[in-house]
């Protein structure tokens, strides 16, 4: 499995009554299929895992598989702040189906850096599934290095890594570890096309959820070396990265998919996107359709 260009981390989508909306968890599947997106990931932060009960994650995860059925990799959040329960976790995605696991430095714990790659090859060394490392120390408190990431990228399990740190330097360390397999993907929106263009394979992206078609187009002209294009592109959604950060992810993404008639709201502690942002909520909704049909026109002519 080779994870590349523009893959989504999906919000989950709530009915009016605060339960799993399948129906509409569909209807983005379906999107996100019919846009291009390359992969997608199940219960990641986005995907407000930390608010889900066993049995939803095993109905999102099950549901997944079977409507995607093979056409692009599922990857499923399996990141705890414990290691026995973050493989009790994978292994029971892998029997759910999933393809691999997209497992986070363990939140709060704030491990070494030689606890990092202990944590690790555990996990891989229980075979369940191919992992995708993922570093957010915005996020969990704790930074996987590069020279930590060089240890683990030797094992044949661990296969990639999502990195949210945003600096180029960073990146470029990545970058230069690749070999075989091994992945480089951008967490982080704002920079994913600088990323790809300096030599990123992809992106894990939140604004690809509404945005599926631009990201795709994106990531190709990046992954490409059309840097002119890519960047040019990149500028026209800018604003739209602006709005996601406006509040605590997935609270603006959100807001825009039930724009979209897909889900409503979310789950607490998370409130919805404060009123006072709902004129510019609107505004990136219609940049977001807008884009979208700029990209089905482009592939139509």
């Amino acid at each position: 499995m080779r994870l590349t260009g523009s893959i989504t981390a999906l919000a989950t989508p709530f009915d009016a009554a605060g339960e799993l909306d399948l129906d509409a968890w569909r209807r983005l599947l379906a999107l996100q299929l019919e846009g291009g997106t390359e992969a997608l990931v199940v219960a990641g932060s986005t995907g407000e895992a930390a608010a889900l009960l066993e049995p939803e994650f095993d109905t999102l995860l099950r549901s997944a598989v079977e409507y995607v059925a093979g056409r692009v990799p599922v990857l499923v959040g399996t990141g705890l702040s414990n290691t026995a329960k973050t493989v009790e976790l994978t292994r029971r995605a892998a029997a759910l189906g999933a393809d691999a696991a997209l497992v986070v430095t363990p939140p709060y714990v704030r491990p070494t850096q030689a606890g990092l790659i202990a944590h690790y090859r555990a996990i891989a060394d229980d075979g369940a599934l191919p992992l995708v490392l993922y570093n957010v120390p915005g996020r969990t408190g704790c930074d996987l290095l590069p020279d930590t990431v060089a240890e683990l990228c030797r094992h044949p399990r661990i296969v990639g890594i999502k990195e949210a740190r945003n600096e180029p330097e960073r990146i470029a360390a990545l970058v230069a570890l690749r070999d075989g397999d091994f992945a480089v993907l951008s967490g982080d929106d704002p920079t994913a096309c600088r990323a790809m263009l300096a030599g990123a394979d992809g992106v894990i992206s939140v604004a690809s959820n509404v945005l599926p078609r631009a990201f795709r187009r994106l990531a190709d002209l990046a992954r490409a070396g059309a840097r002119a294009e890519a960047e040019a592109w990149d500028a026209r959604m800018r604003v739209a990265y602006d709005f996601l950060g406006i509040e605590p992810n997935p609270i603006p993404v959100k807001a825009l998919l039930t724009r979209q008639g897909i889900g409503h709201g979310l789950r607490l502690p998370l409130l919805p996107l404060s009123a006072a942002h709902a004129d510019t909520a609107a505004s990136i909704a219609a940049l977001a359709s807008e884009l979208e049909h700029a990209c089905r026109d482009a592939v139509a002519a």
